[in-house]
């Protein structure tokens, strides 16, 4: 029988699908099961994006699309990226895709040869380090460990920038963590940034809607301009306007950059579909009451969840300001027996597997992202599950000895 390419061998499934996988294999089980595994918004768009896509529907062209994207919808994201101060780019500097996911791969197999390497902090969305092993690129890893609220220094992106890799990959607000970057701490590592101009910079920034206290998104091409020609600024609709099913992802960055996504659709997916480049017109151009109430939600539903995980002890948990993520430090734990199962918890992938079989609740644990010390608490559940949710959480700890 002939064998597999060997870069299947490097590609493995989602840990995060597989803890949502096992949780909705109990609940169907009959068991009462409250989920915190997966980053999925919970909310859907406004009325406006569905008659939009009934409208497309209603004169379907049937026809391809640009490889590129709708001139109405990237029209629309320009307009989008220029309220949060992104000005001075052209749909030439654009380029979509089957979500953000989809874009980050483009990405990495236009500006990635083999054996180059790509740096990024630690912890990391689990995509991240997939995507690079499968187009056989070098991973270096910048640990940011809870002692640093999960933030990279200038010295660390200064050491490694030295080394001179083709990509650095940045997260703000970031999966897994919520950790927020100011304005002041973009600009130090933009500095750091500017002494380096043979590394591509790609933000994956699809949170920058979900900023919470006043902090405000910044991009290092705010505190740099001349950043502008290798920065690489990666968004989607998925968070920010609970359209995680309708796959739409863009990106903002150099011509050239641009171009070679739209050759990569040009052979992976030809064009986004008709009735999906105009829901996504409408989302982005239409009323953003939607996004904008659920953003107070989830800054409501952050201050919920840290006043428990502040009132547990030993447990570590920066506090973040933005996504909808918290990412505790739960080392604490290790070593200890759960009484009422009398099973030991080891690691961060007991932890999980141990709280989700003794009290219903799905997390995923934090070595999925680079940091097995932690894990990650997704806080997007219905309202109603919150509550019992993280009270199941905190009395796991009081059961352990």
């Amino acid at each position: 029988m002939p064998q597999l390419a060997r870069r299947i061998g490097r590609a493995k499934p989602s840990a995060i699908m597989q803890i949502a996988e096992k949780a909705k294999r109990l609940k169907s089980e009959g068991r009462d099961i409250i989920s915190f595994s997966i980053g999925v918004p919970n909310f859907l768009p406004g009325e406006h994006v569905y008659q939009a896509a009934r409208e497309a529907l209603e004169h379907d062209s049937g026809q391809y699309g640009s490889n590129r994207g709708a001139d109405a919808m990237l029209e629309a994201f320009l307009q989008h990226i220029e309220k949060i101060g992104l000005t001075g780019y052209t749909k030439a500097n654009l380029a979509t895709g089957v979500g953000a996911k989809h874009v980050l791969y483009n990405l990495a197999e236009a500006l990635l040869d083999e054996g180059d390497t790509i740096a990024f902090p630690t912890p990391y969305w689990t995509s991240y380090l997939d995507i690079a092993e499968i187009v056989n690129a070098r991973v270096e890893l910048l640990p940011c460990p809870p002692e640093q609220d999960y933030k990279l220094t200038p010295a660390q992106l200064d050491a490694a920038l030295a080394k001179k890799p083709r990509v650095l990959l940045f997260n703000n607000p970031s999966n897994p963590t919520g950790m927020v970057y100011g304005k002041d701490e973009i600009a130090a590592l933009a500095d750091v940034i500017a002494k380096y101009p043979d590394t591509w910079i790609i933000t994956d920034d699809i949170y920058n809607r979900m900023v919470f206290d006043g902090v405000g998104y910044h991009n290092f091409v705010h505190a740099r301009p001349e950043l502008k020609d290798r920065v690489i600024f990666v968004d989607s609709l998925s968070k920010t306007y609970g359209m995680p099913g309708w796959r739409v992802g863009f990106m903002a960055g150099p011509e050239v950059v641009a171009q070679a996504v739209v050759t990569m659709n040009s052979n992976h997916i030809t064009s986004l579909p008709e009735v999906v480049n105009a829901a996504a017109t409408a989302a982005l151009a239409g009323p953003q009451d939607v996004p904008d109430a659920k953003c107070a939600e989830f800054q409501a539903k952050r201050d919920q969840v840290m006043e428990v995980m502040n009132s547990i002890p030993g447990l570590v948990c920066p506090r973040p300001q933005g996504a909808f993520y918290v990412f505790p430090d739960i080392s604490c734990a290790f070593g200890k027996t759960h009484g009422p199962t009398g099973k030991v918890v080891g690691n961060d992938v007991e932890f999980c597997s141990v709280l989700l079989e003794a009290k219903g609740v799905a997390c995923v644990p934090g070595s999925a992202f680079g940091e097995p010390r932690a894990l990650r608490i997704s806080y997007t559940c219905p309202t109603p599950q919150l509550a019992p949710g993280i009270e199941r959480f905190k009395e796991f700890f009081s059961e352990l000895s």
